[in-house]
């Protein structure tokens, strides 16, 4: 061992204390672990027996087949479900209740005869009423129709005692004469009377020759329609 230099001072010993202390842990460590480690291989070197036994080939493991890929089915949509039966399924509705019929008023057997010949008499004045304006229309064809054939049996009259007036030639603008005839049925001139003069007497005697030499006078064509009197009338610029 290196002996304790004498110049050391005392200052440097608590130093050494512990570094000693130090070197005596370490060694006391590595002492039990070599102890410790030659008694564990001491009990590894005892002979242990072992039965060997064939041990059965373990199964093969084999894969299991790669899934196919199966296409989807087809999507079948189901029909629709029927129509529920509205008719049959319908709560029946209540019916209503029956009409009740108010009371009839009592019938007056006087006013319904009253009534009854009301409406007979007034169905009785539209058919007078009808049948009067059946009539007046059927009479007023009948005027017309009248007056048209005296007017044309008037106009034959004028127009042969026209033909034979020979008007004077002093005769200035359009004068009137006009005269009352008396005739027979056989159209056979009975009297010839001036009723007004046209304001110049040789046109009023011309007139009247004219009248006298058309004797006979045209015939109507129905008997109804003769007239025994006539009032003609002359202008001598009229056709």
């Amino acid at each position: 061992m290196i002996a304790e230099s004498p110049l050391l001072t005392r200052a440097d010993k608590p130093g050494k204390r512990i570094s000693f202390a130090l070197a005596i842990s370490v060694h006391l460590l590595l002492a039990a672990f070599l102890f410790y480690g030659v008694r564990w291989q001491t009990k590894a070197t005892n002979v242990v027996e072992v039965e060997l036994v064939l041990a059965a080939p373990e199964p093969a493991v084999v894969a299991p087949p790669a899934p196919v890929a199966v296409p989807p089915a087809p999507t079948v949509e189901p029909p629709p479900p029927p129509k529920p039966d509205i008719a049959i399924k319908e709560k029946e509705k209540p019916k209503p209740p029956p009409k009740v019929e108010p009371p009839r008023p009592r019938v007056d057997p006087v006013q319904e005869q009253i009534k009854r010949e009301m409406e007979q008499l007034t169905q009785r004045k539209n058919m007078d009423n009808a049948e009067r304006e059946v009539a007046q229309k059927q009479a007023a064809q009948a005027k017309a129709a009248h007056d048209k054939a005296i007017a044309d049996y008037m106009s034959r009259i004028r127009g042969k005692i026209r033909g034979n007036i020979v008007v004077p030639p002093e005769i200035k603008g359009n004068p009137e004469a006009v005269f009352d005839v008396t005739q027979l049925p056989s159209g056979e001139i009975v009297t010839v009377r001036l009723k007004r003069s046209s304001g110049h007497a040789t046109l009023d005697a011309a007139i009247e020759r004219a009248i006298l030499k058309s004797n006979p006078l045209p015939k109507p064509q129905q008997a109804d329609l003769f007239e025994r009197s006539l009032e003609l009338r002359f202008k001598p610029l009229d056709d």
